[in-house]
């Protein structure tokens, strides 16, 4: 069975990076009919916060990327600390012992020598007393994965096939100085235990995915399948690393972005096809296809999801929106009316208020110097309310009749007197809504 996984860091808030990664991995699953895990890294207790687990569930839950099990890798230690001791057996992980200063200065005379600056496995050549002596000194050194040197392959989802040599990837670590397990073994366990079958990450990992291949070969496990989606970049190419923060699925929400709207440009994104307002989950999940996805970095404008949200909206009924219209009071027998008036002009939710307000209290009329007089007359001739369907109609036949006007400048300077705009609904379809018409002499 196709199993995949979102493995968020509950150290902050979901951002669209995050999100481009969560997608596919669910759509894979989906499509396939299969199994999405949401596994909760929080390895790190110091920077884990159960208020950011609640609030990546929060934000998956509202674009309705639903789970089939939750899985926390604090819960597993002890898988960890069986793999760990199993490549110790094996000669395959090692203890080392230098200060982050002395591994800067190696680096350093790599690169001045012209050579790849990865670790020199030093470490490999300290006795046992040595070991004591600078464990009694440093404390608990971190524990590094001995790499075999040779070239590392795989067939990847999107980018092809792809070769890693090993002899210009530094041993990782995988245990910390203070015990603590690294990402890069536990998610080696959890995805082996698991049985994830699909792996769909960023590029920034793929160094990542060669070091994990060799640790489950030596752990006596086979890989999934792994494929690397391009990063993000701003829309000038940019790097978005800066502004991920600004880019917080809840910021975007609260920006009045539909669900809907930021699912369907992410899921066409970077790849091949064209970016596509979907109606729900069941089209974006069968559209979907990792391998037409590209592996140059992607430009990503927050800007082109206000025109995907407002068509989204267009496309909703009164019923859809019934409590948002709750909320601002439109009464229920006047909903389907407000809405079909209202929908076409919002770009968010958050732009019907400004409409139920001219409905309710109308509007500073906007009026030309050298309309004054021709408005002063019109609205003469307009009756009291309440409107109906035919009022507009009837009231603009009136004042041509007496003024003699026609065409534009009849029907805008009217629409610009009783909305205090120059555009927007249709005026026979808006009028009867509104219960106050200010512009009176």
């Amino acid at each position: 069975m196709t199993t995949t996984r979102f493995a968020p860091s509950p150290t902050g808030y979901i951002h669209v990076g995050n999100l481009r990664t969560a997608l596919m991995n669910y759509l894979i699953a989906r499509k396939a009919g299969g199994t999405f895990i949401l596994r909760i890294d929080d390895t790190d207790p110091e920077r884990s916060k159960e208020e950011y687990v609640d609030a990546i569930k929060q934000d998956l839950e509202w674009l309705g990327l639903t789970w089939d099990r939750v899985e926390r890798q604090s819960e597993r230690i002890d898988m960890y600390v069986d793999a760990a001791n199993k490549l110790r057996d094996a000669g395959r992980f090692y203890e080392a012992f230098e200060t982050p200063t002395e591994l800067d200065l190696k680096r350093k005379k790599q690169l001045n020598m012209g050579k790849p600056p990865v670790y020199d496995r030093a470490a490999l050549n300290l006795s046992d007393d040595e070991k004591a002596a600078l464990r009694a000194e440093r404390g608990d050194g971190v524990w590094r994965f001995k790499l075999n040197q040779a070239r590392i392959e795989w067939k990847d989802g999107i980018v092809g096939d792809t070769s890693i040599d090993a002899a210009s990837v530094s041993d990782p670590v995988l245990i910390r100085g203070d015990g603590q397990f690294l990402y890069t073994l536990a998610s080696v366990v959890d995805d082996t235990d698991m049985g994830v079958t699909h792996v769909v990450r960023g590029s920034d990992h793929v160094t990542n995915t060669a070091t994990q291949i060799q640790i489950m070969e030596a752990l006596g496990f086979d890989h999934p399948e792994f494929a690397h989606h391009s990063l993000l970049t701003g829309p000038q190419g940019e790097a978005l690393s800066k502004r991920l923060g600004t880019l917080a699925l809840r910021d975007l929400r609260e920006q009045g972005v539909q669900p809907m709207a930021l699912l369907s440009l992410m899921a066409r994104l970077g790849s091949s096809d064209p970016v596509e307002l979907r109606g729900d989950m069941a089209e974006l999940v069968d559209g979907f296809d990792v391998a037409r996805f590209g592996t140059a970095p992607t430009k990503f404008d927050v800007q082109d999801l206000f025109p995907l949200t407002a068509r989204h909206l267009q496309a909703q009924s009164a019923e859809d929106v019934k409590s948002e219209l709750d909320a601002l009071g439109v009464p229920a027998d006047q909903q389907a009316a407000f809405w079909d008036v209202a929908r076409e002009n919002i770009t968010t939710l958050a732009d019907l208020q400004q409409w139920w307000a001219l409905c309710q209290e109308g509007a500073e009329p906007l009026i030309a110097d050298e309309d004054k007089d021709f408005i002063s007359e019109a609205m003469t001739l307009l009756p009291e309310g309440p409107y109906d369907a035919d009022s507009w109609k009837s009231w603009t036949t009136a004042v041509k009749d007496a003024t003699g006007r026609k065409g534009k400048g009849l029907f805008m300077p009217l629409r610009k007197a009783v909305t205090g705009m120059e555009r927007g609904p249709d005026m026979g379809a808006l009028l009867p809504l509104m219960k106050v018409v200010r512009a009176r002499g």
